[in-house]
């Protein structure tokens, strides 16, 4: 009979990036869920990428890359400004946290 090798297994934090020791942790996930959310509210609408671009003032290429996840070349500031595009308002409320460190989080 062959043992059962352990696995260990480390409860996330709820952030990939910082679970991988990404720099920048919380940028790259807030940028990573409003480009998820972008991606979600393109697809729902039916949009090629090619009217998306249209509609982001931006190129097919770019398009491309947002929907594949690719956060490089897209600041939080131009994801926010797709949403407005797209018909989306976006509310940014900062409060004080009860932990020693603050997170990001993204709600639609």
């Amino acid at each position: 009979m062959k043992s059962k090798a352990v696995k260990k297994v480390e409860a996330s934090s709820g952030n990939v990036f910082e679970d991988l020791g990404f720099p920048k942790s919380k940028e790259l996930y807030a940028k990573a869920q409003l480009c998820h959310l972008i991606a979600r509210i393109i697809e729902g609408r039916g949009l090629t990428q090619g009217q998306a671009a249209k509609l982001l003032g931006t190129d097919q290429p770019k398009v491309s890359a947002l929907v594949r996840g690719k956060l490089s070349g897209f600041s939080t500031d131009r994801l926010i400004k797709f949403l407005l595009a797209l018909g989306w308002d976006v509310e940014i409320k900062v409060y004080k946290t009860r932990k020693a460190r603050g997170r990001v989080r993204i709600a639609a």
